[in-house]
């Protein structure tokens, strides 16, 4: 079997044209590639950002409720009634399991944790925390409210 002269040439110029094929095609896929690597990278940007402003929502949800918080506190504290403690123990359930937790108020202060509303007289160490004035609370680790103290100061 002959190749004829026109044959010859046809298939030199599909060599060339497959060669030029593959080579826009192998680019082409390190494009696809690329372009998946960002879409990963954005996704992760965009879920990263939506946590956050979940977080902030839920902040600003338990900050507007700690004062109702610290009303129910002051009822408790003068009448011991089992309906009543009843629900603020759910209450308090309900915003411990989304992160809330309150801030210890007893040994040294802590400026990241406490604000000293006043300091007063006491036989222990300038800078001990000798009563709670107001509950501090963090939620998921971060200070929402600062415990208010009297801290020791003796001069």
């Amino acid at each position: 079997m002959s190749v004829k002269k026109g044959e010859k040439k046809n298939c030199a110029e599909f060599e060339k044209e497959l060669l030029a094929e593959r080579e826009l095609s192998g680019k082409r896929l390190e494009q696809l590639k690329y372009l998946h690597a960002d879409f990963d990278n954005f996704r992760k940007i965009a879920e990263k950002q939506n946590s956050e402003v979940v977080k902030r929502a839920n902040e600003q949800l338990v900050s507007q409720i700690l004062p109702v918080l610290d009303d129910f506190d002051a009822v408790l504290a003068r009448s011991k009634d089992a309906a009543s403690e009843s629900v603020h123990k759910k209450l308090i359930n309900v915003l411990m399991e989304r992160g809330l937790a309150t801030i210890g108020a007893k040994g040294m202060f802590d400026h990241n944790l406490h604000e000293a509303i006043c300091c007063g007289k006491s036989d222990k160490e300038d800078g001990t925390i000798i009563e709670e004035l107001q509950k501090g609370y963090t939620l998921n680790g971060r200070v929402i409210r600062h415990s208010k103290v009297k801290v020791a100061k003796n001069d």
